[in-house]
């Protein structure tokens, strides 16, 4: 029997397990995972995705239906745990309002009252689909839903950030942990809002102490952008590499070309990580917003999601215009390798190329 401790033959045994041809997955995007990507990455033998963050229950079944009419490949569907309600404050949404004037149409006190689609019913939703992985971002499921999830024969994967979370994920039922590096583009997967910042630990760390803290099996993401970098993580320990920024680029992306074309324009240290989209600590690119945002004397950002909510309309004029600068323009430190290829294509790329690297 082959040594499981070898890349090559832990990735092999990973696939197996979760019927995939190649350990690529696609990240779990909340907003930028149509299932045309899903499905291309679903059909090269990698693992589809949606971020299901921003979805109600119809919308999710409308996906997962849309999915499987494009493909018999596995996917994961993910939520972010709630965090308590925000503490609401005139005075500072007010400051923000007033800031956000100038970069975009004049935003309504009563814009910060939007509330996310219900929890428990994204949940119910899932159950019903059925995928064969359901993955959680931001903390643990209840352990009911965990119940759940194992009884309807659903693997749990739990997205970490640092050690102490990925034993935590294990001791609560999770299947398999996804070890998050700070140099994921979007928001940072910490169990603790408030420590996203303090609590940054880069990949080439953090995976070597995960798979050496837990005995489950480890999925690497955050700055894999090339075949190199998956081969990296598979030494590091792990059994997968999770892409997102590396696939926005493939026309199943599907997105706005002035972020795409930010993205190639992008070295590692042109992002920056803030709260000024969402009031989530997030990865983007340093866009004049951006900049000016975190500059000293910017108002504080309200917490999630009210800060989401009060950015929204400059956001959306932003993308309707093509203009990078306001737009939610999330990538990680590896976005110049992203490349502007069928998605089906990178993923056996990106594969065969590691494959190769780590002697198979």
């Amino acid at each position: 029997m082959s040594d499981l401790h070898t890349p090559l033959a832990r990735a092999e045994a990973f696939c197996r397990r979760f019927g995939l041809r190649i350990p690529i997955l696609l990240g779990p995007m909340a907003g930028a995972c149509p299932p045309s990507l899903s499905a291309a990455v679903a059909n090269a033998g990698g693992l589809g995705a949606c971020g299901a963050l921003l979805l109600k229950p119809a919308a999710i079944l409308d996906w997962a239906a849309e999915f499987r009419a494009a493909s018999t490949g596995a996917f994961q569907l993910n939520l972010w745990i709630p965090d308590p309600p925000p503490r609401r404050d005139a005075a500072g949404e007010a400051a923000v309002r007033s800031f956000l004037e100038h970069w975009g149409p004049e935003v309504p006190a009563s814009a910060g009252d939007a509330t996310p689609p219900d929890f428990a019913a994204q949940c119910d939703a899932f159950i019903e689909v059925a995928p064969p992985i359901v993955s959680s971002v931001m903390g643990l499921y209840p352990p009911e839903f965990v119940r759940r999830l194992k009884q309807s024969g659903i693997s749990w994967w739990a997205n970490v950030s640092t050690v102490a979370e990925a034993r935590a994920a294990e001791a609560a039922g999770a299947d398999v942990v996804v070890a998050q590096g700070m140099e994921a583009g979007g928001h940072r997967g910490c169990f603790d809002a408030a420590q996203a910042e303090a609590g940054m630990v880069g990949l080439f760390a953090l995976v070597p102490a995960v798979a050496d803290a837990v005995k489950i099996p480890v999925v690497a993401t955050g700055g894999i952008g090339d075949a190199r970098g998956v081969a990296a993580a598979l030494m590091l320990g792990a059994s997968a590499a999770q892409i997102g920024t590396g696939f926005l680029r493939c026309p199943e992306a599907k997105l706005n070309p002035a972020w795409a074309d930010g993205l190639a324009r992008t070295p590692p240290e042109g992002t920056i990580v803030s709260r000024a989209f969402s009031g989530r600590t997030g990865r983007s690119i340093a866009t004049a917003y951006a900049r000016a945002a975190t500059a000293p004397g910017a108002p504080t950002p309200a917490p999630y999601p009210v800060q989401r909510a009060l950015t929204q309309a400059m956001r959306d004029a932003g993308g309707k215009a093509g203009d990078l600068d306001r737009m939610q323009a999330w990538a990680g430190q590896s976005a110049m390798m992203a490349r502007a290829e069928p998605a089906g294509a990178v993923a056996r790329s990106l594969w065969e190329s590691a494959k190769a690297a780590l002697g198979g």
